[in-house]
């Protein structure tokens, strides 16, 4: 049986909006409409890379594709991996960035029915996708955890 090497995993790229690079105390949240797998569950707005397109070029053309809106990307938000990706199940691995947007107001035009600004106090009120919570995590102790207490 000839040797067959595992399949390149599909990169992905998405974008942690928030209202504030230095300082984030909202992240926009979109609902997915498909596939049926995963309507309803929410996520960091995003897509997969086209071949021949650079990580940055996809997230922008997927950010205006689907919300209509231009960004400006701030820190990458890398897991603890080999090549600082983030795991969606076996077969994607997703690079996220910080962002805010700099033209337009989001809509959801593409692949989502609806999108929310989540207070860092409330991130947890939608029902984020599996693979997407370990970044959450992260996000609300960067967005909440080093804040005085009032």
């Amino acid at each position: 049986m000839p040797f067959e090497p595992e399949p390149r995993p599909v990169r992905v790229v998405a974008a942690a909006i928030v209202d504030d690079l230095a300082h984030p105390i909202r992240l926009l949240a979109a609902r997915r409409t498909e596939p049926p797998t995963l309507a309803g569950g929410w996520e960091f707005p995003g897509g997969k890379v086209d071949p021949g397109e650079t990580r940055v070029d996809a997230l922008h053309r997927e950010i205006h594709e689907e919300l209509g809106v231009t960004v400006v990307l701030g820190d990458p938000i890398p897991a603890e991996s080999d090549d600082g990706s983030w795991p969606l199940g076996d077969r994607y691995r997703m690079d996220i960035w910080f962002a805010v947007v700099t033209e337009g107001t989001p809509r959801p035009l593409e692949d989502h029915d609806e999108l929310r600004w989540l207070q860092a106090g409330d991130l947890y009120a939608v029902g984020w996708l599996a693979a997407d919570l370990p970044i959450v995590r992260l996000l609300e102790r960067r967005m909440v955890g080093d804040r005085p207490k009032p």
